[in-house]
């Protein structure tokens, strides 16, 4: 029964070991953070920020941008072409009397 005793005390500082043990600081976390850099504040600015973009993200811009603008087109479309579209509440017929 000891022994059993035992073996538990030992596990379970074992475990509590291993979760302080992530809370431990390292050289690279005393490290002072690195200046980030100032906001785009005029077009130019923005235009050159571009520059920054990954290039294997510009074939999904492209691809969601005229996603966007097909539906678009079809929305407008539809609203404007189809004359079987229900634009204004109906008003109720009357009731008729038997």
């Amino acid at each position: 029964m000891a022994v059993r005793m035992l073996r538990a005390q030992s596990a379970s500082s074992l475990l509590t070991q291993q979760a302080t043990r992530s809370f431990r600081t390292t050289s690279r976390a005393m490290k002072p953070m690195p200046k980030q850099e100032q906001s785009a504040h005029t077009i130019s600015q923005r235009i050159r920020s571009l520059k920054r973009i990954p290039p294997e993200l510009i074939p999904l811009i492209v691809v969601l941008a005229a996603a966007i603008g097909a539906a678009g087109y079809s929305l407008g479309r539809k609203l404007f072409v189809d004359g079987t579209l229900r634009l204004h509440r109906s008003t109720p017929e009357p009731k008729k009397q038997h």
